[in-house]
């Protein structure tokens, strides 16, 4: 795993925090408040054995959560101990980072895409829209350091809401939705450039998204923008727990 990948996934828990979290043996427990996959899986913290994996389902079982892990490129041992318990492999997802400065060498068209905080309510609706409810939003809320929303325009009608936050000089962004009518304008690229004005304005030096490999619209739009994947992480669920999509 290399040290860029290992920042990016800190960066990640700080920027979409669990409401709270606790050491239990050599793992994170966290507890994500219906806030999705990334604010309630569980993490191997330290190197973990077969004897370890029912302390932590035991524990996300007291929480009313669905036993769920997050692995890691350096999660290889566990991904197969969690394999050979029946767990399935969910969610592949890939880490996309760039430098501000590759994002912001061209002026932002007037009001094309704006930042914001507190959210408006029309970006709440964008989000809620895009199956990113109340406890998803209230993940933003939590967030602490740097913080703003992205708002997106066409044609002077909303047009996608989004949110990003820095942690260790990398502002990530997270929640990206584009309105169905509004998808294929463009709209996208110039929220993330939002993005990196802000990120340079609050002395971030990267940009970083996380996206599902099924996600094939936001891959597309990261790869297009320059953006360099830097590993990736998955989860692994029993399938008899899993529910719709929480990444």
């Amino acid at each position: 795993m290399t040290a860029s990948a290992l920042r990016l996934l800190a960066v990640c828990e700080a920027t979409w925090p669990a409401a709270s979290a606790r050491r239990e043996g050599p793992w994170a427990i966290r507890d994500g408040q219906g806030g999705g996959k990334r604010v309630s899986a569980a993490i191997a913290l330290d190197p973990v054995t077969e004897a370890d994996i029912p302390a932590a389902e035991t524990a996300m079982a007291e929480m009313k959560q669905a036993p769920l892990f997050r692995i890691g490129p350096a999660d290889t041992a566990l991904d197969g101990l969690l394999a050979a318990r029946g767990y399935a492999v969910v969610d592949p997802t890939v880490m996309w980072v760039m430098p501000v400065a590759l994002l912001t060498d061209r002026p932002l068209p007037r009001v094309t895409a704006l930042t914001v905080w507190e959210p408006l309510q029309i970006m709440r609706e964008i989000w809620a829209q895009g199956g990113i409810g109340p406890a998803r939003q209230a993940v933003m809320d939590r967030a602490a350091g740097p913080k703003t929303g992205l708002l997106g325009r066409h044609r002077d009608k909303p047009a996608g809401a989004g949110f990003v936050a820095i942690h260790d000089g990398v502002a990530m962004v997270h929640a990206l939705e584009i309105l169905p009518h509004q998808r294929k304008q463009g709209v996208g690229g110039w929220m993330m450039r939002a993005a990196a004005f802000w990120a340079a304005d609050h002395g971030a030096g990267e940009v970083a998204a996380f996206c599902t490999e099924a996600n094939a619209g936001a891959n597309a739009l990261y790869a297009g923008l320059g953006m360099r994947q830097s590993g990736g992480y998955h989860y692994r669920i029993k399938p008899e727990t899993e529910t719709a999509r929480n990444d």
